[in-house]
């Protein structure tokens, strides 16, 4: 049966919450609203960021929170340029992905990021090419909704049967149970493990060595 392990990005490869919760706390500036705690922000990392700020923002005008979006965008473009942007790697992640790509593995990245965020990401880390699909929010409606899962399949050649996603928030293990595929949490991200095995994960990984026999089954 052909392989296929589809990652989420920030929470999961990458550690941005520093990164983001700034970029949030700027866009909310831009927008003249009084920004969340930064707990209740990174809670909605995976999701698209316009569905974000629906939901950070519940009360503000649709045109106020596109005033936000773009703050967020600016503020983000800007760190990155000044090289101010901070999203490490998970300690052993990219020799974990380096094993399972010279195994034959598939791998696929499914994101709320940006493609120009997530391009700059995987280049900046060197694991772009590990990669053969490529899904952000760019191209598809915000998760949990399965569109992301579904073209990384149909990418891949893989029937759901045959692949898994990894995440760290409900948003992934949701859109993972609608698709059909295999769901593994990893309990370093976002949301915490128990709410990923209520929303249905299979497993919750705790240390790299965890997720990689949880990935081979």
């Amino acid at each position: 049966m052909t392989r296929l392990a589809i990652f989420d990005c920030d929470g999961t490869l990458v550690d941005g919450q520093a990164s983001i919760c700034e970029a949030m706390e700027a866009g909310f500036a831009s927008a003249n609203l009084t920004p969340p705690d930064r707990n209740t922000i990174r809670r909605m990392v995976g999701l698209s960021l316009p569905q974000a700020l629906r939901r950070l923002a519940p009360d503000a005008s649709a045109e106020t929170q596109a005033i936000a979006v773009q703050g967020y965008k600016d503020s983000f473009s800007t760190a990155r340029a000044e090289g101010r942007l901070r999203e490490p790697l998970y300690d052993g992640m990219a020799e974990l992905l380096g094993r399972l790509h010279r195994e034959g593995w598939l791998l696929a990245v499914a994101t709320g990021k940006s493609d120009r965020g997530l391009n700059a990401c995987l280049a900046m880390h060197d694991i772009a090419d590990f990669f053969i699909s490529l899904q952000t929010a760019d191209r598809h409606p915000s998760k949990p909704d399965p569109a992301m899962l579904l073209a990384a399949l149909d990418e891949a050649k893989v029937d759901p049967a045959g692949a898994v996603m990894i995440g760290d928030t409900t948003f992934d293990i949701a859109m993972a149970r609608t698709a059909g595929v295999r769901a593994i949490g990893v309990a370093w991200g976002y949301h915490k493990p128990e709410e990923l095995l209520e929303e249905g994960a299979d497993a919750v990984a705790r240390t790299m060595d965890e997720l990689e026999a949880l990935i081979r089954g």
